[in-house]
């Protein structure tokens, strides 16, 4: 598979703004869940985890408390922000009210 290519900073602005809630924070996508309980943000980044193994791209999950931070960018791009880190964020966007995410 080729190295996905970064997006430019027009792009980037274009797509965050279909993801509320989703902003660009020392380079990588972010977004910060609120959860009604530690359970509850635990299930979610179970259920994370398989979206990551399904597009073979996996983010940095902090959970706390009530809390679940994600954070992505492209390892093969440098570091940079792709297509890729994007899909990311809408299949999370999509599961999140699932588990009561906000």
């Amino acid at each position: 598979m080729p190295p996905a290519e970064p997006l430019s900073p027009s792009e980037i602005e274009d797509r965050l703004r279909s993801l509320p809630g989703w902003s660009v924070a020392d380079g990588r996508l972010t977004r910060t869940y609120r959860l009604s309980s530690h359970i509850a943000a635990a299930a979610m980044v179970v259920h994370i985890a398989g979206i990551q193994e399904q597009l073979i791209h996996h983010s940095d999950l902090t959970l706390g408390y009530n809390t679940l931070v994600l954070a992505v960018a492209t390892h093969d791009a440098g570091g940079a922000l792709t297509d890729l880190d994007f899909t990311l964020a809408e299949r999370v966007e999509a599961i999140a009210p699932a588990h009561g995410a906000r």
